[in-house]
């Protein structure tokens, strides 16, 4: 009988390490920018805005409706006098609408 609970406790320890390694692996992952990186977003309605969002070296400016997603303008970094290696993570303008997009 001590041995299914030792069992038991081996496999209960053998899950609550896999779930630490993956939240530590999902927190690391979390600090890394990726390639699309949303600066600004404003609300003009339910689920309707623009969003600037950077993609690389550009600035896209897209148009959000509850249907379609329209790219009306794409900005460089030089266009709009930012430095050209991009902005650090977390600078640049952040507004969120009241749907909190921005983040």
């Amino acid at each position: 009988m001590i041995e299914v609970y030792l069992r038991m406790f081996a496999a209960l320890g053998a899950v609550v390490g896999l779930i630490y390694l993956a939240a530590s692996f999902m927190r690391k992952r979390q600090g890394k920018p990726g390639l699309l990186t949303m600066m600004a977003y404003q609300s003009f309605g339910p689920k309707k805005g623009i969003a600037l969002l950077r993609l690389g070296g550009e600035i896209l400016l897209l148009g959000v409706t509850p249907t379609e997603l329209k790219l009306m303008k794409v900005y460089s970094w030089r266009e709009l006098g930012l430095p050209e290696t991009g902005s650090p993570e977390g600078s640049g303008p952040r507004q969120g609408g009241k749907d909190g997009l921005a983040r």
